[in-house]
């Protein structure tokens, strides 16, 4: 028999209905590679004991015709998100040892679909990290390793541990969530396939927030479809979030292998720096000639106000999170670390808690907020964000989709000093990705080929709100053309 895990969703979907093999078999095979892959330190938790329960409860299903969308299939989730009565900690020291009495919406949607919850991945502290080395349970590894090298490379982040655990087949597929590029770049940097829906496309209900206005959860996994039979469950509206969007949820799967004759790439200029590295530069030219030759129309465009995205990120992002990290203070959940009265209790709690990246994205959004600054800053920020806004919308009037790469780099190796001495050279990984979430769009990585040192490089499809069907159209056609074959 095939190696389980080497199968996509689909094809374990169809070997599931088709009763080649049972669900607990599925899971058996992933426990089994969870524990062979366990120094790429991907899971924070594993809850084999679970995955089985629900394994045979799917299989049940399927032999009585009742079968659901997703039975049988063993996921990895983001340790971000709750889920009830399994320990969730956001990776952090401060949440050491919480257990939800509540479930995340769309951890729901997927217990409902049928998935079984192999444990939690791994991901940087509290979402805030572009390498997945803020993590208090250590850095995850990269599957990959540069030909000739045997240092450990970082899996990108914040969703590291998920995009980790998708290319090393250690689950079919995984949750992760996006602020800044959180599913995209470490997709790229694994070599496998991660979409960030539309902003209120899915709930964040039950997720911890990092920057409010920015989160966004969405699936990784090993296939264009996978991800689209994925989003089918997790997105819809929820009354527990106020900014979960009232839009109809379609068939993601629809348009996947369609004709893309006739749609309109846009190419922004903007995204080609001087010094972009020249594999990327390479890997994005041969995906605008496969879209060409495919009978898609390519057209240049103008984003200007890029070069802004970075700064205006990094003013709102850590105000929001300055505000939604006040809640862990050692009272009524997590660590707590005594003092001489609630203060120091406050300042020990938090001192102690708090990773040195969370401590620095907390101060600078406390002072961005600050009275005196709060005009200058914050409030730019925010005006720079509908000017970016804008720029979308203009170059949507000319283009149906835009194509750019999804990281200026491959990945690198963990502990890299240009990185640890210097931490605006780790924001600016998300040169790419940002511009997204600032204007609520959707976004996909591709992976599409290797480096000359034998990583993976991928590709990012933003398309309009609420167009993600269309976005799934294209990344097929990209799937096909380019044939990436993940080691």
């Amino acid at each position: 028999m095939t190696d389980l895990t080497n199968l996509t969703l689909t094809e374990t979907l169809d070997g599931l209905k088709n009763k080649q093999f049972s669900a607990t078999e599925v899971t058996q095979s992933y426990i089994k590679s969870m524990e062979a892959n366990r120094r790429l330190n991907a899971y924070v938790l594993e809850t084999p004991e679970v995955a089985l329960t629900q394994a045979k409860e799917a299989d049940t299903r399927y032999a009585n015709g009742t079968n659901k969308a997703l039975d049988g299939i063993p996921m990895g989730i983001k340790d971000l998100f709750c889920t009830k009565g399994i320990r969730t900690t956001a990776c952090s020291h401060i949440l050491d040892n919480f257990i939800p009495q509540y479930e995340s919406t769309v951890t729901q949607n997927l217990l409902n679909a049928g998935i079984s919850i192999l444990g939690k991945l791994n991901m940087d502290e509290f979402a805030m990290g572009g390498s997945n080395e803020t993590s208090y349970f250590g850095p995850v590894i990269n599957p990959y390793k540069a030909d000739n090298s045997d240092a450990d490379l970082v899996a990108g982040g914040s969703s590291g541990g998920s995009a980790a655990a998708v290319s090393a087949n250690m689950c079919v597929a995984a949750t992760g969530t996006d602020t800044g590029g959180s599913i995209r770049q470490p997709s790229a940097l694994c070599g496998v396939t991660g979409i960030k829906p539309t902003y209120g496309r899915c709930s964040r209900y039950g997720i911890m927030a990092f920057a409010s206005s920015l989160d966004q959860a969405g699936p990784i996994a090993k296939s264009v479809k996978d991800c689209a039979l994925l989003l089918n469950v997790m997105a819809g509206h929820d009354d527990k979030d106020s900014t979960s969007a009232t839009v109809a949820v379609p068939d993601f799967t629809q348009l996947i292998g369609k004709d893309i004759r006739g749609l309109k790439i846009g190419i922004p200029a903007e995204y080609r720096p001087d010094g972009l590295n020249a594999e990327i530069a390479k890997l994005w030219d041969d995906g605008i000639a496969m879209l060409k030759a495919r009978g898609a129309e390519i057209v240049n465009i103008s984003l200007p106000h890029t070069k802004y995205a970075l700064a205006a990120y990094y003013i709102i992002a850590p105000a929001e999170a300055s505000s939604n990290l006040a809640r862990y203070d050692g009272v009524r959940y997590g660590l707590r670390v005594e003092g001489n009265g609630l203060d120091e209790m406050y300042i020990n709690t938090r001192s102690e808690g708090f990773g040195k990246e969370v401590k620095r994205r907390i101060m600078i959004g406390t002072y961005v907020l600050s009275a005196g600054y709060y005009d200058a800053y914050y409030l730019k920020a925010q005006k720079v964000r509908r000017l970016i806004r804008n720029d979308f919308i203009e170059a949507f009037k000319k283009c149906d989709m835009i194509l750019t790469p999804t990281s200026p780099t491959p990945a690198f190796p963990i502990g890299d000093k240009s990185m640890q001495d210097n931490p605006i050279n780790m924001y600016l990984n998300d040169v790419f990705t940002v511009s997204v979430n600032l204007a609520g769009l959707p976004g996909m990585s591709i992976p599409m080929g290797l480096s000359e040192h034998g990583l993976p490089l991928g590709l990012q499809l933003i398309g309009q709100a609420f167009d993600e069907q269309r976005i799934f159209q294209v990344a097929s056609a990209l799937e096909q053309d380019a044939a990436f074959k993940r080691k």
